[in-house]
């Protein structure tokens, strides 16, 4: 990648930050620019990108959990909202190439190869933003990983079939090696230690066993690194492992944002077409609303995973490209692929920002359209009297809640969003609830009953405390409200949202080790408390 590319991306991702919008937009405009400047991607940035997505699928892996996609608002609401897409948009593309005339060259073959490839939601939108948003481990988040995990298998089924390649003999005993030898595989992570030979395991079970492994069976590189990722994401270290190749797989994802803009040259009819597709976006969102609530789950929730799942798909791209290059449609269809799917991220990503308040004032419209019956993952919080909510049961919250038990017993209780959290909380005899922080309905209950004194902000992810802070200001929550931040920054930022207290984790980590150093210090050695008493030769 030469500095021209570094340069621009550089730029127009820290413009796109400055305004509050995530990188990947400036990315996305960044691709264009290139492309206008007359500069190619090459292979070198089309590696780059393959790596980007095959790491990211590979951490999708790493955080899924196959009972999720059992359920059946994941699978039979992918296929079902699949189906919708092809059923609505198939006849529109027809129409208007009708209109347009034979120079449209749209035929039902033809459109129905671009429904399928627009019935996609972009995985690396998504994950990135979920990832920004602290809402990864959110209901919404769940539910939209899982669909889109469903859309990628779909997409290398698709793939595999379309080309022809039909995986070879070994590939069934190469899968059934992977599971026999599960925890072989599991026994390396815990044999890589911490540091930079975590994150080369990693890169191993990722590229080379999963990558790899598949595409010496004839198998898609993507569908093993995924595999993989399931694989060992049980393992205790999974989730450090996870940690340790975010910022790679980020940087890579740049050069997948750059690839996008460069797809092409732009002509007036790609332009047109892409537009047209813009205007269809709306129905896919509404489709995913729908059929989520289908399945019994609050409207917040449904309308929080389509937006997230609002966009068009990278993986439409790939469908195109393989299409083109069969010669099954016009190159043109690609650059309007990448130019909708462009500005689909560039419309939906501050929209996704700006979720919780768009919902807010709309909210008792869209609860019309919920359904009798609860989702057993979305049920109301049933508390007991109790004073004083912690938010995030990690170690922080954990720490805290043992504290203020101690204090005041019987007026504490925890709250994560991760069921797997929940349970393990609720063996050790802590009293936990599943519950979302940043969830507005879940605050519009608790500002309403009046049955919260005080609010401990304890999330791992700094944007998710922010999200919690920012929805108890717009509900006018009137109880005291604390947080952690692990940076100076992070810490001004929550104290201009208002809060009473913020918590410099790494800061005060310092003094309070060192007051129970001085405490130690003071019980067993008193004869040498007294720093000014002069020293016995």
């Amino acid at each position: 990648m030469d500095a021209l590319l570094l340069a621009v991306a550089f730029f127009f991702g820290l413009l796109a930050q400055q305004f509050r919008l995530p990188p990947l937009v400036g990315f996305l405009i960044s691709g264009f620019v290139l492309q206008a400047l007359g500069k190619t991607g090459g292979a070198a940035l089309d590696a780059i990108a393959n790596l980007g997505v095959t790491l990211m699928l590979f951490s999708i892996g790493v955080k899924l959990r196959l009972r999720t996609l059992a359920r059946p608002e994941i699978w039979a609401g992918t296929s079902l909202h699949t189906l919708i897409v092809l059923l609505l948009f198939t006849p529109a593309l027809v129409g208007v190439g009708a209109l347009l005339g034979h120079a449209a060259g749209m035929d039902w073959n033809t459109a129905l190869l671009v429904a399928f490839a627009l019935s996609f939601s972009s995985t690396v939108f998504a994950v990135k933003s979920l990832n920004d948003s602290g809402d990864m481990g959110a209901m919404h988040g769940r539910i939209a990983i899982g669909v889109l995990i469903m859309q990628d298998i779909l997409a290398v089924l698709f793939l595999t079939f379309s080309t022809g390649k039909i995986p070879t003999l070994w590939a069934l005993p190469l899968l059934a090696a992977l599971l026999v030898g599960r925890k072989w595989i599991q026994a390396l992570i815990g044999r890589s230690g911490h540091g930079e030979m975590i994150t080369l395991c990693g890169l191993f079970l990722a590229l080379v066993l999963g990558a790899e492994g598949f595409t010496a069976v004839g198998l898609k590189a993507d569908l093993g690194a995924l595999f993989i990722g399931v694989l060992v994401g049980s393992h205790p270290k999974a989730k450090e492992l996870g940690k340790s190749l975010a910022g790679l797989t980020d940087l890579l994802l740049v050069g997948f944002f750059l690839q996008i803009g460069l797809q092409g040259a732009i002509t007036l009819s790609a332009v047109l077409w892409a537009a047209f597709l813009l205007l269809l976006l709306p129905l896919k969102s509404l489709a995913f609303f729908f059929l989520l609530t289908r399945f019994h789950l609050r409207a917040r929730t449904a309308w929080m995973s389509g937006l997230t799942l609002s966009t068009y798909s990278e993986f439409g791209l790939i469908v195109l490209a393989l299409a083109v290059g069969k010669d099954w449609i016009s190159s043109d269809w690609l650059v309007a692929m990448a130019l909708s799917l462009s500005a689909s991220i560039l419309l939906v990503a501050p929209l996704t920002r700006k979720a919780d308040e768009l919902y807010d004032p709309i909210s008792n419209f869209l609860k019309k359209f919920e359904t009798k019956g609860q989702h057993p993952d979305d049920l109301p919080i049933q508390t007991a009297g109790e004073r004083i909510g912690i938010f995030g049961m990690g170690r922080v919250g954990i720490a805290a809640y043992r504290t203020l038990q101690h204090r005041f017993p019987g007026k504490v209780i925890g709250f994560d969003r991760d069921p797997a959290a929940v349970e393990h909380h609720l063996r050790a005899d802590r009293k936990v609830l599943l519950a979302d922080a940043t969830d507005s309905d879940f605050w519009t209950r608790v500002c309403a009953k009046e049955n919260l004194d005080l609010v401990v902000l304890a999330m791992p992810k700094h944007s998710a405390n922010v999200h919690a802070a920012e929805s108890l200001k717009r509900h006018g929550f009137e109880g005291v409200v604390a947080a952690t931040g692990k940076f100076d920054d992070e810490v001004k930022e929550l104290r201009r949202l208002g809060l009473d207290t913020a918590f410099n984790l790494y800061a005060e980590a310092g003094s309070g080790f060192a007051d129970h150093v001085h405490h130690v210090f003071t019980q067993q050695r008193p004869d040498l408390a007294n720093p000014l008493r002069p020293r016995e030769e």
